[in-house]
């Protein structure tokens, strides 16, 4: 290896339900219509009330800035580093020669499931210049068959909870038919014995038929280890059933991750899987070239026109409070200079970690929830990319290693890209990119037997391609081959310092009981609203759809507080299977009563 690195049976429509608007925007305009001025509020005796700091240019930033520019606000929009937050491409310096552009990296494979309602929605508004398509249409599908999930130690490649298998629809509709079909799953090239089966099976249906009240009140504080019973199953069970599946699933740590996230996104892929094999659309999707292309160049071009402008490189340091509202926003400018912005209302879109610290003991008197965000957890989800002069023969291009200790996924950017690699990026001999996420960062490894948190950045590169090398090339064939990586890139949030890595970028996780520590989007101070993806939503999970979802809350809350006549921002509700209703119904009961689910036989 080079180590040269630089920084069918039943129609769908009786199959689901839950795609519906709870907010409708029938009449709202769906590139540049900006809503008229006289449709915002004015000031009494004064100028219109309508100029908007947005402060972070993520997902839920630029859709706050979308939804409001249509509606006639003025926004301007602030972020510490480059537009796009975590879902920006980021080139790799120095490498473009002759014309072509630096290599491209991307923080993950930026995969859209089918139930992504909001960014779906949004990307439909966002036009591709020079084309009479969206930027909807440079979504690529692929079948849940797809995604390989490669062993180490010689063992059969494992398929996760429905993934890779097909059935007759209609049999899941009943909780006796769809336990059979689980078992059927987990059987699959004998990686569960058939006792352990049939009571992962026995999970699924009981997480299926829970209520509401029940997922908040009782699996809310559950963790997935817990809830699958693993402590008490086989390593095979482990690796499948708890690990495996929440890294397919969230990427999320089976030991602290909540039951009701798992289990609401577990219900949403098999919602999207039974879609899928109901004439619907793939279950996944990914974008054909590098999103700064294929998404954020042209999303930022369409807001300029619209008005909004953008200020890069400039961090906000604190907000200024007077008279019980926000007086103003410091900005730290790329200069070191500072000012402080004043507007009629203040969006907050920045992450976690930075949020946390923005709340002085003034604003946290104001709103006593805010403080509630210190016991939020936050945890390490950055990888790297690595550049290869030889084609990659990796399946459909996406794999997830379900025995690597760093909890890797990784997929080759040409098996999905339209595009001549070597012509349009590097120096002519690169020909494909592989992208790898590092979820656990607290494990040690194969090689160095540390951390990566405690490895060096060449380390990091060393042990990963080990990592992958291990599951890939563990059976006499060689997918993985030394010597191909010409170049290599840390995402450059992680820095070494002191014998220890730091991250600068670290991403919000659901642990048990988390929902009672996250706010809502409009705080207790009058212009202050909240639009990341710590925000209590629907769709609830630290993702692009949760963040767009959160800018869209925060928008129609600021739309409230300020008495627009405008059309609020659609909003949808999560999928759910009408013929389980009874059963969710007949649970509301049994849970109010204080009885268990009727199908946890644990």
């Amino acid at each position: 290896m080079t180590t040269q690195h630089r920084d069918n049976q039943i129609s769908r429509r009786s199959l689901l339900r839950g795609a519906a608007a709870v907010a409708g925007t029938a009449g709202l305009a769906t590139s540049t219509g900006i809503a008229a001025a006289e449709s915002t509020p004015r000031r009494r005796n004064g100028p219109t009330r309508n100029t908007v700091a947005v402060l972070g240019a993520g997902i839920g930033g630029l859709t706050a800035a979308h939804e409001l520019a249509e509606r006639g606000f003025a926004v301007t929009v602030f972020d510490r580093k480059e537009l796009g937050g975590k879902s920006r491409t980021i080139p790799l310096p120095g490498t473009g020669v002759g014309g072509r552009a630096p290599l491209p990296g991307e923080h993950g494979a930026r995969g859209f499931t089918s139930f992504y309602h909001h960014v779906h929605d949004t990307m439909h508004r966002i036009p591709m210049p020079g084309t009479r398509k969206s930027v909807y249409d440079n979504l690529i599908p692929f079948s849940v068959s797809d995604p390989r999930y490669p062993r180490a130690g010689n063992l059969p490649d494992g398929f996760p909870l429905m993934f890779g298998f097909y059935f007759d629809p209609a049999q899941a509709l009943t909780p006796e038919g769809l336990q059979r079909i689980l078992v059927e799953v987990f059987m699959q090239n004998n990686l569960v014995p058939l006792p352990e089966a049939m009571y992962m099976a026995g999970r699924v249906v009981t997480y299926l038929t829970s209520c509401e009240e029940r997922r908040f009140g009782q699996w809310e504080h559950v963790s997935w280890w817990d809830y699958v019973g693993a402590a008490n199953r086989s390593a095979q069970f482990q690796a499948l059933a708890a690990t495996g599946l929440t890294r397919a699933l969230v990427a999320a740590k089976e030991y602290v991750a909540s039951t009701r996230t798992m289990g609401n996104m577990m219900e949403g892929f098999f919602i999207a899987l039974l879609q899928e094999l109901t004439g619907g659309p793939k279950v996944y999707e990914v974008l054909n070239g590098p999103t700064n292309e294929a998404w954020l160049d042209p999303w930022i071009s369409l807001l300029e026109g619209m008005g909004v402008q953008f200020r890069p490189g400039h961090a906000l340091e604190e907000f200024v409070v007077a008279d019980g509202r926000i007086g103003g926003a410091r900005i730290r400018r790329p200069n070191g200079g500072t000012e402080v912005f004043d507007a009629d209302w203040y969006v907050c879109a920045v992450p976690t970690d930075r949020a946390r610290r923005l709340w002085s003991p003034e604003i946290r008197e104001l709103d006593p929830a805010l403080g509630r965000m210190d016991a939020l957890t936050v945890d390490w989800m950055n990888g790297m990319q690595m550049f290869v002069t030889e084609k990659l023969d990796l399946g459909k291009g996406y794999n997830i290693y379900l025995d690597a200790p760093w909890r890797l996924t990784s997929y080759t950017q040409r098996a999905f890209w339209d595009v001549d690699y070597a012509a349009k990026y590097g120096d002519g001999s690169i020909v494909d990119g592989l992208t790898i996420d590092i979820a656990d960062w607290d494990t040690p490894g194969i090689l160095f037997g540390k951390t990566a948190k405690e490895c060096t950045r060449d380390e990091i590169y060393q042990e990963t391609w080990a990592q992958m090398s291990a599951a890939l090339n563990d059976d006499g064939r060689i997918q993985l081959q030394d010597g191909i990586v010409r170049e290599w890139m840390l995402d450059p949030g992680i820095e070494w310092a002191d014998g220890q890595n730091t991250n600068d970028e670290p991403l919000l996780v659901n642990t048990i009981g988390s929902w009672a520590d996250r706010p809502t989007a409009h705080t207790q101070i009058p212009n202050l609203f909240l639009a990341a993806d710590y925000v209590r939503t629907n769709f609830d999970l630290a993702t692009m759809e949760g963040a767009n979802e959160a800018g869209r809350t925060a928008v129609n809350a600021l739309l409230d507080a300020s008495g627009s006549p405008a059309a609020r921002a659609q909003l949808f509700t999560r999928d759910s299977i009408p013929a389980f209703e009874p059963f969710r119904q007949m649970d509301a009961g049994r849970y109010r009563a204080g009885q268990p689910n009727l199908f946890d036989l644990r």
